[in-house]
């Protein structure tokens, strides 16, 4: 008998010019926000992700420490959960966030940190886990 892997699901909510920002559920309950770049063709670095399913192994980056990367995507690689504020903050990663706000007169998330760190424990010692992505 195998494990189900657990799933996460990105709920995008609105696309404006500050970014995609949506909502992180683990079991069908919220509990984190999330800012995107807006959708630019699935460009490397300058888009979001397409909607779809993808699976997330653990990743030890240089600049963000232990993360997450989402794996699978066609034409892409080193998509990364991570704190940030801005859509610039992600080069085609998911930043995560606990609430709304404004910074630099542009919609940001902040709580950064809070948000990653409950991110970290939503998925703490798995192997895997499935994304599922679902646009607006």
């Amino acid at each position: 008998m195998t494990d189900a892997l657990k799933v996460l699901k990105l709920k995008r909510i609105c696309e404006i010019e500050s970014g995609t920002f949506g909502v992180l559920f683990f079991e069908d309950i919220p509990f984190c926000l999330t800012v995107e770049r807006r959708w630019f063709s699935n460009k490397k670095g300058e888009s979001c992700i397409p909607a779809g399913e993808y699976i997330c192994k653990p990743f030890d980056s240089q600049k963000f420490g232990a993360t997450w990367e989402v794996t699978e995507v066609p034409g892409r690689d080193a998509i990364l959960f991570h704190k940030g504020n801005v859509q610039d903050d992600s080069h085609g990663c998911i930043i995560v966030a606990e609430k709304f706000g404004v910074l630099n007169n542009q919609t940001a998330i902040l709580s950064s940190g809070e948000a990653f760190s409950e991110f970290l424990e939503k998925v703490r010692g798995e192997k895997t886990f499935k994304l599922v992505v679902v646009s607006i």
